[in-house]
């Protein structure tokens, strides 16, 4: 640490340092790491971090005493009369951030989400003291348990490596992602580390003649220059492995080459000698140095080939954007002249995302923020030559929301480049984008919102349904939930029953049906998201309606059949009245598992068929011509067994969502017979996971942790 603050904080007060080391050891004593180690190694370590970031005296001095109020007897209070307040502050807010971790529940994510962007709108450093400590822990992540290594590395990749990203902490994002892809990808991180030890001198060698090409070529001209070769991190590989769907020894370009030097037209005079030295790849030019990335971000980049027939990518910066793109906004962090927080149009961003989350469902807002502050950028301009930045993908919607919510709502058509373009085209760095408007335009159409890819455009286009349309929404909302129940094959009759009702509605946290309607039409839920809440809680008291109403058979009128069950020999776990020795089978049209309710049908020449009682095979129960063949049965008080049965899970489609699936079932320790995805129309994709389980707690449990996967909408037990 102490080197780290002599070369980025040279006049740092070193015995105010050595003071909160010591109250931070002192107040941490009687704790251990999980290795052993003193906590103490722990703050040290972070506050290391925050030192090469460049932060300053306060920054360091949080990182020290950042777990203090969280984790022993010291309060505010006492680090204020001792540190100073703006030092409490920052303790206190990396506080509540970690108490605030990270839940698997959509609303829980959201609400910490908007912790974090409120501290971030308040004092960046608390956010990057955060991001530190969290760099920490996935370097020991070693010393966790399993279950909670998937669970961080998970949130890390969901959030905190984006984050270091937006905040162009390039550095710290790849470390993160390398980390974090270790847990979650063993194998494949496993792949590609070892290929590319096994070709350590054959890459080495490649870069270091690139490497003396550039540097003769460019000192011969007397520029000055520090130039390098460095292999793509491991993460960054592997994304291409999955994209491309290629193995690690078919792809190529995998290297990258930094060119830095004094000054911008240093910049673009090298850039001239690298595409003569080399072939250049059409297409594969940016310029980010004229138009800088909103995490401000600046090179030039650009993908050529040389005589070995390999494509490399060449970065071409100066030593201020240098620093830029190792550290970010704590590079540009305006605390080193003591002026505060940064500049308003750097924080814009965050404000825009604070607004976004009104009126949206809690796991819409998360994941279209992962678009907004994440996904790569368009920069387009304005007829008078205003840069907008939008995410990759954006139409001519998202730039008129851009501007102002009224040029939006006010929106009749567009030109881009000046031509007539569609409301959906897609818009291209560069493009000059400009509105047509009129006075007379009705508003925005519900079409845009599938139309739209920021969720800035989106939020702004449910507040006008919300507030414009509301009868008109609760209209359109019935229909789309109705149709949706129907799909589900789940009765409308439920929504009225007065004892199911209130749940229902606490379910989905509203006081009436008009106002899930309403929601549902102006956008703020989806009908999908509305009913897999519900289907569960309507499944089960349709199963209870039907065992009400169910006939007594002939085999199970006898006065004594309790006693007789009590005493009958149980066959395969399951006690059958009346028939003391038989065949028995579970029915794969349902799977049942112990717990579940269950019903015998005598088959001819097979036994007992034994089903769940709720199904749709077991309706006929009521057919007066198939009564007596159906049978009382019980499951038999014995030692647990494995029992196969079937889920099936509704999904919004993404990459790592099977591995999400299979890392679950894993870590839940129960034999998987049968994992397959299957693709559906809309973004939408259907998993079936054939597993055994002890007993219906189980498969539960099972169920629960599944459904708290990310862009897991909904689960229902098998029935072919």
């Amino acid at each position: 640490m102490q080197a780290a603050i002599a070369k980025h904080l040279p006049g740092a007060d070193l015995q105010l340092i050595d003071r909160a080391v010591e109250y931070a050891n002192v107040k941490h004593q009687f704790q251990k790491r999980k290795d052993g180690s003193p906590y103490i190694i722990h703050p040290l370590a972070v506050a290391e971090i925050v030192a090469e970031m460049g932060l300053d005296m306060d920054a360091i001095l949080g990182a020290l005493l950042h777990d203090c109020i969280e984790d022993t007897d010291a309060s505010h209070e006492d680090i204020e009369r001792i540190f100073g307040g703006t030092v409490a502050e920052l303790v206190e807010g990396v506080t509540k951030l970690t108490r605030a971790n990270f839940s698997t529940s959509e609303q829980a994510q959201m609400e910490n989400l908007r912790k974090m962007f409120m501290a971030m709108s308040k004092d960046i450093r608390v956010v990057l003291i955060k991001i530190a400590d969290r760099l920490h822990n996935m370097r020991t992540m070693q010393y966790q348990t399993p279950e909670k290594q998937i669970k961080k590395c998970r949130e890390t990749m969901d959030i905190y490596a984006p984050l270091a990203h937006r905040l162009g902490m390039q550095r710290i994002k790849w470390e993160l992602e390398d980390l974090s892809l270790c847990y979650l990808a063993p194998a494949a991180y496993e792949e590609i580390t070892s290929y590319l030890q096994a070709h350590e001198e054959q890459d080495e060698a490649f870069m270091r003649n690139i490497q003396d090409k550039i540097t003769q070529r460019l000192t011969s001209m007397g520029i000055r220059n520090k130039t390098y070769g460095r292999i793509k991190h491991v993460y960054s590989i592997y994304r291409k492995m999955q994209s491309q769907g290629k193995t690690m020894d078919e792809l190529y370009d995998i290297y990258a080459f930094r060119v830095i030097v004094d000054t911008i037209p240093d910049c673009y005079n090298v850039l001239g000698h690298i595409h003569d030295l080399f072939n250049l790849v059409p297409g594969r030019f940016k310029d980010y140095i004229s138009t800088p990335k909103p995490n401000m971000y600046q090179s030039l980049h650009t993908t050529v080939i040389g005589t070995e027939g390999i494509p490399f990518e060449v970065q071409i910066r100066t030593w201020e954007m240098h620093e830029t793109a190792e550290y970010g906004i704590a590079a540009h962090w305006k605390y080193k002249q003591g002026t505060g927080a940064g500049t308003e149009k750097d924080f814009e961003w965050v404000r825009r995302l604070l607004e976004s989350q009104q009126d949206s469902d809690a796991e819409e807002f998360v994941q279209s923020l992962k678009i907004d502050m994440f996904d790569d950028e368009v920069f387009v301009y304005t007829p008078k030559g205003r840069i907008v930045s939008l995410p990759a993908g954006s139409t001519p919607i998202d730039f008129a929301y851009a501007i102002h919510s009224g040029v939006g709502n006010a929106m009749i058509g567009a030109k881009v480049n000046n031509r007539i373009a569609n409301i959906d085209a897609k818009l291209k760095n560069g493009d000059i984008v400009e509105i047509l408007t009129s006075k007379a335009a009705k508003g925005p159409s519900r079409d845009w919102l599938t139309i739209c890819k920021s969720n800035q455009a989106r939020t702004k286009i449910k507040q006008w349904f919300k507030k414009e349309k509301r009868e008109e929404n609760i209209v359109h909302g019935r229909s789309s939930f109705e149709s949706e129940m129907k799909r589900e094959g789940l009765p409308l009759s439920a929504l009225s029953d007065p004892e199911l009702e209130s749940h229902l509605l606490k379910k989905l946290s509203f006081d009436n049906w008009d106002d899930m309607y309403a929601a549902i039409g102006y956008g703020g839920l989806t009908a999908t998201k509305a009913v897999g809440r519900i289907r569960d809680d309507v499944n089960r008291a349709v199963k209870a309606q039907a065992m009400e109403r169910m006939p007594v058979s002939p085999l199970r009128v006898r006065p004594d059949s309790d006693a007789v069950l009590q005493n009958r020999h149980a066959v395969n776990g399951v006690i059958v009245e009346d028939i003391d020795s038989c065949m028995i089978k579970f029915a794969k049209c349902c799977t049942p598992v112990p717990g579940d309710a269950i019903v015998g049908f005598i088959t001819k020449g097979f036994g007992v068929s034994i089903h769940r009682a709720d199904c749709p095979n077991a309706r006929n129960r009521e057919d007066p011509r198939q009564a007596a063949r159906w049978v009382r049965v019980r499951w038999a008080a014995q030692e647990e067994q494995p029992f196969e049965t079937t889920l099936e899970l509704d999904c919004i489609t993404r990459d790592g969502l099977l591995l999400d699936v299979a890392t679950v079932m894993t870590t839940a320790r129960v034999r998987v017979k049968e994992l397959v995805g299957k693709d559906l129309p809309g973004g939408h994709s259907t998993f079936t996971v054939r597993f055994e389980v002890k007993n219906v707690s189980e498969l539960e449990s099972i169920r629960q942790k599944l459904l708290n996967i990310r862009d897991v909408t909904g689960s229902r037990r098998g029935q072919n």
